[in-house]
């Protein structure tokens, strides 16, 4: 199952080359059920695997000049606090419970994705939000640190809406602030808990050629579509923790939820009349005005 979980690793990485996020998405499940860790060993290994692939892709980032540091740097320190105190905390709380409340993250950051992101100025804030930046760093660090997920979709918006970054400055600065709140979250999971730094080694290498073949293939693909693909896989695959979790009736009621949902929303982007597309029109409508 190694050789299976290190294969998969790659498509991991291709998801973080093509996106710029979604790696503990995929990561913790795969560790969890393929690599057969116990929740809390697979929430720390991916932490690991995040943290130096979102570090080696904020690299190329800088060089692009697509980093604010300043912001990154004050985001990414409340981060860490938040993401350490999570990763402490964690030690008291039941795996399966922390799996849960993956799932819960997990079906917040497919909403999140469907639904896309709001377009935001391309010019900063004359002065630096400082103390919401560090609220929103404390309460993401946090989520991040207990339960080894909300990184890029959180933090992305928050650095485009709190800091006023243009979206590809969020993008990359996000690395930065993902690798540090990695960090420190795994920082406080090794005060209780053991990885497997063979496999974790494996694994990281594999995301990371994944990443530069997901960054190469970025030019190929329509990145709307790829964004709302992977947001209807990541809601299916929440239905697949919830069954392993609770009850295989609840993974399946999940998994058959997602599918009508999938399927109303693909009859809406093909007829015209569909009531949904006419709420959502008065819902970006109404949002215009206010």
């Amino acid at each position: 199952m190694i050789a299976l979980t290190v294969a998969l690793a790659v498509l991991v990485g291709v998801t973080l080359g093509l996106l710029g996020g979604g790696g503990s998405i995929l990561t913790v499940p795969l560790l969890a059920y393929v690599a057969g860790m116990d929740a809390k060993q697979a929430i720390a290994t991916s932490l690991l695997v995040v943290g130096v692939t979102s570090a080696v892709g904020a690299i190329s980032h800088a060089r692009a000049g697509r980093v604010q540091w300043r912001t990154g740097l004050v985001f990414g320190g409340a981060g860490m606090v938040g993401a350490y105190a999570g990763g402490l905390l964690a030690r008291f709380i039941p795996g399966t419970a922390l799996l849960l409340g993956f799932a819960v993250i997990v079906i917040a950051t497919a909403i999140a994705m469907l639904r896309g992101r709001k377009a935001v100025g391309t010019h900063g804030p004359s002065s630096l939000p400082v103390i919401k930046i560090v609220l929103e760093g404390l309460v993401v660090g946090f989520v991040t640190g207990l339960v080894g997920a909300g990184g890029g979709f959180l933090v992305v918006p928050a650095l485009a809406l709190l800091g006023g970054l243009p979206m590809p400055v969020a993008v990359g600065t996000s690395l930065v602030v993902i690798a540090l709140k990695s960090f420190a979250a795994l920082g406080g999971y090794l005060a209780s808990v053991q990885i497997d730094w063979a496999v974790a080694g494996a694994v990281t290498a594999a995301a990371l050629i994944g990443a530069l073949i997901g960054a190469r293939l970025t030019a190929m693909v329509d990145p709307d579509a790829l964004r709302k693909a992977f947001g209807w896989f990541v809601l299916a695959m929440s239905s697949v923790i919830l069954g392993q979790e609770i009850h295989a009736t609840v993974g399946i009621a999940a998994a058959l939820l997602t599918v009508l949902a999938a399927g109303i929303a693909f009859a809406c982007t093909r007829y015209a009349r569909c009531p949904m597309r006419r709420l959502v029109a008065r819902q970006g409508a109404a949002a215009a005005t206010t």
